[in-house]
């Protein structure tokens, strides 16, 4: 018998996982990437160190997806944290977890896992087409530029798995999206995620570019995270200022405590305490701040208040900024397939037999093993649907 044919657009995690499931359930599969190479931009999270998933209880895991927890909940009970962990083991990856639950392979890099994958994908005989650039449809067949000129594909069964629109460079760059409204596919306009913020620096602060800022809890509406960031060129980067990006871009303000293990009446206490040293070292000595946090409260606030006012403001700072990173720039991106053109089984309703998955859909994480896990369940959940799909309707 001949064997029904599935097509997976996009050879990033998402795309990856998919025609694993398609080729297991007896399926011939091609994978279609525009790229010289597959999976770029799991590459590049890699180099510093291939943060896989969370190991933390499915409540927690669940509740950083926000309003998209209950959607993909099935999704990630089926290939969550453990399962994650036992996949990249069985493909020879010995992994460690650190003191806030991320785990990662010991190589603490994406291409050893990869080469692995790849392998094993290989061995069930996937075709991996690489410069095979998607231009849309024509008709019922799937329109390619490649390098033997234009090619068209009519696969009994479609995965797309094209990434969202940040980081065009390596692969996503969200050209796919008006070819999905004009099939009648509900979209959600595009915005960045996990995004730096801009800030317009005067010229004293170019002496701690680089420098990270350490010890601070950081606040935007009724979210709130404590952890590190880096004071760039650019603005302010890292991930306490990721996990505030979805609030950022609703336009709330950012706060940030410098002192969040002393309370107020003690800070006051100590800078109300009779000095002759100059305002940059009662800050240092007194308030206990490190000179990055005396800059960047001087930024703030050039005019600085004394006493309990000056308290106040360590402990409540505004900072001001000028929004979030380009959106090319951004580590992931909100928007895309709308839920609500998606079926259980991420199939998209205005076309049947085509099934999406990835960061193409609507959902939103924060970094931390989060962004991946949900791109590898989402995959899987795609790749069996399709197969199952196949088998009822080939």
């Amino acid at each position: 018998m001949t064997k029904p044919t599935a097509l997976v657009i996009g050879a990033g995690p998402a795309g990856l996982m998919a025609a694993g499931e398609l080729a297991s359930a007896g399926i011939a599969v091609t994978v279609a990437e525009a790229k010289p190479s597959v999976a770029r931009k799991f590459l590049m999270a890699g180099k510093s160190g291939l943060n896989l998933t969370k190991a933390e209880d499915p409540a927690s895991f669940h509740a950083a997806y926000g309003e998209a927890a209950d959607w993909l909940a099935p999704m990630l009970d089926a290939f969550g944290p453990d399962a994650v962990q036992d996949w990249a083991r069985a493909l020879g990856q010995d992994l460690f977890t650190g003191s806030t639950g991320r785990v990662f392979p010991k190589a603490m890099k994406a291409s050893p896992l990869l080469r692995a994958w790849l392998a094993d994908l290989a061995a069930q005989d996937i075709t991996i087409r690489t410069r095979w650039r998607w231009t849309g449809w024509e008709g019922d067949a799937l329109t390619f530029d490649t390098p033997d000129g234009p090619q068209r594909l009519t696969p009994d069964a479609t995965v797309l798995a094209l990434g969202g629109a940040s980081w065009s460079r390596l692969g996503s760059d969200g050209a796919w999206a008006p070819w999905l409204d004009a099939k009648g596919v509900d979209l959600v306009p595009f915005a960045p995620a996990n995004a730096g913020l801009r800030m317009d620096w005067s010229p004293h602060m170019a002496r701690h570019f680089g420098t990270p800022v350490k010890g601070v809890r950081l606040t935007a509406g009724g979210t709130e995270t404590r952890g590190e960031f880096v004071i760039s060129e650019r603005g302010l980067e890292g991930g306490a200022i990721y996990a505030l990006s979805r609030a950022l871009r609703d336009g709330v303000p950012l706060v940030a405590d410098l002192k969040p293990d002393v309370a107020r009446d003690r800070l006051s206490a100590r800078l109300a305490r009779p000095s002759k040293a100059s305002a940059s070292n009662r800050l240092r000595k007194d308030a206990g701040l490190s000179p990055v946090q005396i800059a960047l409260l001087r930024e703030a606030l050039p005019d600085l208040p004394s006493g309990d006012d000056l308290a106040k403001t360590i402990k409540a700072l505004p900072i001001p900024h000028a929004g979030l990173r380009p959106l090319d720039e951004a580590i992931s991106t909100a928007g895309g397939i709308a839920r609500s053109a998606l079926g259980d089984g991420l199939m998209l309703r205005t076309l049947p037999g085509t099934f999406a998955a990835g960061e193409m859909l609507d959902w939103e994480a924060p970094t931390g093993g989060y962004l991946l896990t949900a791109c590898f369940a989402t995959g899987r959940h795609a790749g069996r649907a399709a197969a199952d799909w196949l088998g009822r309707n080939t």
